[in-house]
């Protein structure tokens, strides 16, 4: 096969050779830590001389502390530090956020065997291993200790890392092989950028001690000093950036109130509660998911471009993301069965070859498949072949939007129809029928295709709704399949005897109640697409459906982050996450995290690249054409 470095968006592994049981770089020709005992040359070089035990302790409520790192490895570094967070974070809220860059990340086979060399980290370890993600380049953010630690994992060079991430560290791990083996590790340019994620009070600790190194941070204004180094080392480095009197503490809101319970609004509430934040959820509906997102059934699809560019990246990411994100719901809510993005015509066939050709993605993501071996996994007889989604699958949204809704720091407030958004003394208050204002930091508009009536910026924001019916297809009539098939129409797996399929596209059409017209072209479309589906025996004639309302964008690319008017100029507190169209149970999990990160003032998980491409004021129209 064609080296992966020339085909988007796979990257190349690292190539280990293991000696006495140990790993080393075949690459580099060095170790990836101590013979000696590698966890407690950690402890010492990382841990003791960033003095992290103590700086954790005084992390403050609803905080957060950033350790950015130069190079992943193995992880063991993460490990250590997430082992010591546990030991001694303050149980307030307070978040670990861990940035680190791999060019030439481990395999997950390599990554165990490594990690298997140390059993106290075996916990730690397991949970690290069940959301390492596949081997592609970009940004990765995995949520871990039911989101007391964060992961920032960039798959990539170190140099692209530090220009196009957004965190400010509080400790440096300058970690890495030998500066004489690996010399674009310690470029001077880099060292600059490590500067400019970096702030007053500062600290950063490194295995070497090589004098050029020392110079070039210490031209950067970081103090440096020589200490004795681990086991055989004689020496290594240690420094920080000096602190200025009257540092001033990050401003992060005491409350937010979310407008929309759907399957983004619930995502961001429990995501802002598990931080700490006290979260005013509300809907104008009796409950969470009753909207767009109160289908029963609702598959994690994207359609990945043949060009690997932001949009396919956005996508890429925000798939493997809810992947991890819903795996809490394994065989309650959600069930990765699996997934076939069917060659269903010409067009289509054409597409699939034209992307296989030009692109290289690991299994873990997906693979083609011929039309025996799709039937088989599908379940159900198939004329065409097509793309496999091994870990994608389908999921029960209102019951997660019900089930996210449920925390000790939600505020449910339903039936509530919010009229008016307006600024006062530095809060929001929120003005609905039922009663006093709610009066809140920050408020966040997740209600979909409502979301423009209640912007407090009239008229400059547009959007646009597309009505969509779903159709629930009795388990009787046809020959239901074990996976979700996608294509012209898409298919779930039965549940409680009916599949559903859907949706159509009305983008005129305002109407909400269910039509035969609607259930029959979604019929008609899925027959034309899987004849083989329907048992000649059964012929339903009344079906159930449902309709919803998708909010769609121009560039049809979602909204995240926080508001601008159309000159540019920042609506403090107001925040967007809308914009999801049809594909919003797959987005929904990354961008509630950006918007989570943005609002605290944490890393982002998104690249500076991909935060462009979901501003709000691409909805301007002054801006938007």
């Amino acid at each position: 096969m064609t080296d992966s470095s020339v085909y988007p968006p796979a990257i190349e592994p690292a190539e280990l050779i293991w000696r006495d049981g140990q790993p080393e770089s075949a690459r580099f020709g060095d170790v990836y830590f101590s013979r000696d005992n590698g966890l407690e040359e950690t402890r010492y070089v990382f841990l003791n001389h960033n003095a992290l035990p103590d700086r954790f302790k005084g992390v403050p409520r609803r905080g957060a502390f950033v350790i950015a790192e130069t190079g992943f490895g193995t992880g063991l570094n993460f490990l250590a530090a997430w082992q010591a967070w546990r030991a001694n974070r303050p149980d307030n809220g307070s978040v670990l956020h861990f940035v680190s860059a791999e060019r030439y990340p481990l395999t997950p086979d390599d990554l165990k065997r490594a990690l298997d060399l140390w059993p106290e980290l075996a916990p730690l370890a397991a949970e690290l291993l069940a959301s390492y993600p596949p081997l592609v380049r970009g940004t990765h953010r995995l949520v871990l200790d039911e989101g007391r630690v964060r992961l920032t994992l960039y798959f990539g060079d170190v140099l692209d890392a530090w220009r196009d991430l957004s965190f400010i560290a509080d400790a440096w791990f300058l970690d890495g092989f030998a500066p004489a083996l690996n010399p674009d590790m310690w470029l001077d340019h880099a060292i600059a950028l490590i500067r400019g994620h970096s702030k007053p009070g500062t600290t950063l600790a490194t295995f070497t001690a090589v004098g050029r190194i020392r110079r070039a941070l210490e031209s950067e204004g970081f103090e440096m000093r020589k200490t004795p180094g681990y086991g055989r080392k004689r020496d290594m480095i240690a420094g920080a950036l000096p602190v200025s009197a009257g540092n001033p503490a990050p401003i992060r809101p005491e409350s937010v109130a979310i407008i929309g319970a759907g399957i983004a609004g619930t995502l961001l509430a429990r995501n802002l509660a598990s931080r700490g934040i006290a979260v005013t959820l509300i809907d104008a509906e009796e409950n969470a998911g009753a909207a767009a997102s109160g289908n029963l059934q609702g598959a994690t699809y994207v359609k990945l471009g043949v060009e690997f560019n932001t949009q396919t990246e956005l996508a890429l990411s925000a798939l493997t993301f809810s992947q991890r994100a819903y795996e809490p719901y394994r065989g309650r809510y959600w069930h990765p069965t699996g997934l076939l993005q069917l060659a269903w015509n010409a067009q289509e066939q054409d597409r699939q070859a034209r992307f296989l050709e030009r692109n290289r993605y690991p299994e873990q993501v997906l693979f083609p498949v011929d039309a025996s071996t799709a039937s088989t996994l599908a379940g159900t007889p198939l004329t065409a072949g097509g793309l496999w989604f091994p870990n994608n699958g389908w999921l029960s949204p209102a019951e997660v939007c019900r089930d996210l809704a449920r925390h000790p720091l939600i505020d449910g407030r339903f039936s509530t129809r919010v009229e008016r958004l307006m600024p006062c003394n530095g809060k929001w208050h929120l003005s609905s029928c039922n009663g006093a204002d709610i009066i809140v930091d920050s408020v966040v508009l997740a209600a979909g295709h409502k979301t423009p009536e209640l912007i407090p910026l009239r008229g400059e924001y547009r959007f646009k709704p597309i009505r969509g019916q779903v159709t629930q297809i009795p388990e009787a009539a046809i020959r239901p399949p074990k996976a979700v098939i996608c294509g012209q129409k898409y298919l779930n797996p039965c549940h409680n005897g009916v599949a559903v399929t859907g949706a159509t596209f009305d983008l005129h059409n305002n109407d909400p109640c269910v039509t035969e017209r609607g259930n029959a072209e979604n019929v008609d479309q899925l027959r034309a697409m899987l004849p083989a589906l329907f048992r000649e025996d059964e012929h339903p004639v009344e079906l159930e459906g449902r309709v919803g309302f998708r909010c769609t964008t121009h560039d049809y690319q979602p909204v995240a982050g926080m508001m601008e008017d159309c000159n540019g100029h920042a609506l403090e507190g107001v925040y967007l996450l809308t914009g999801l169209g049809s594909k919003g149970l797959t987005y929904a999990p990354l961008l509630a995290e950006y918007v989570a990160d943005t609002l605290t003032g944490q890393p982002a998980c998104l690249s500076a690249t991909l935060a462009r491409s979901v501003r709000p004021d691409r909805m301007c129209r002054s801006r938007s054409g």
